[in-house]
């Protein structure tokens, strides 16, 4: 190898060992994030992953329950539930409005907060538990209960997802009770056995929060 070859070859090496500690530099960042992000949602003795998704679109609701985590700062590290005034309570910074925003945006405020005590905190909030967003489905069905209203569901929807119906429900008289804007509780039927041939696809509503669908006992 000529002079010239030798001295592009070491120029090459140089870069590459220039480059390595950086990369590992942030293979442990990226490690330690991750850490940060358990950590925070095993505060309640739950893993809870976290979504990207979920942090840019998901709103947050009176109810549910968040786990807050500052970075080495346990004493500021909590599970808390989102009051029915929309506030949660922090050391340092008090009360700070959760309901309406995102986790993203909940991060942000609350690193806002406490920069006046601590130099750069680092703050992660994970949703635990989703409480604000349910609906409810009783009667003779599969499963009864309430469920978690993450995405976009139609009362058929709900229905197939509680395991469809149980002997002698009265399908054609089928409703969702809703509360309306104003207060008022609202009856919204629903006739399963026209829907599913295509008739009345307007009464397959997509469904809300607080939501409750009655399949009542009785002929078909």
């Amino acid at each position: 190898m000529n002079i010239q070859g030798k001295k592009t070859l070491q120029l090459l090496l140089a870069v590459v060992l220039s480059i390595a500690p950086c990369c590992a530099q942030k293979s442990a960042d990226e490690k330690a994030k991750q850490h940060r992000v358990l950590a925070a949602a095993d505060l309640s003795g739950n893993s809870v992953p976290d979504s990207s998704a979920t942090k840019d679109e998901f709103v947050i609701g009176n109810e549910d329950v968040l786990a807050v985590n500052v970075w080495k700062e346990p004493e500021i590290s909590h599970t808390v539930s989102v009051r029915s005034d929309g506030n949660i309570s922090l050391a340092l910074i008090g009360e700070i409005q959760a309901t309406g925003k995102t986790p993203k945006q909940l991060e942000s405020d609350i690193a806002s907060g406490l920069r006046s005590f601590i130099s750069d905190p680092e703050v992660t909030v994970i949703v635990q538990s989703i409480n604000s967003k349910k609906y409810s489905i009783l009667g003779r069905v599969g499963h009864a209960g309430s469920f978690p209203l993450t995405s976009p569901m139609t009362v058929l929807d709900a229905i197939a997802g509680s395991g469809g119906f149980q002997d002698f429900a009265k399908r054609k008289k089928i409703y969702v009770l809703r509360t309306a804007a104003d207060g008022r509780p609202v009856r919204i039927s629903f006739n399963y056995t026209e829907v599913i041939k295509g008739k009345h696809p307007e009464q397959n509503i997509r469904l809300q929060p607080h939501d409750t669908i009655v399949v009542p006992r009785g002929g078909l």
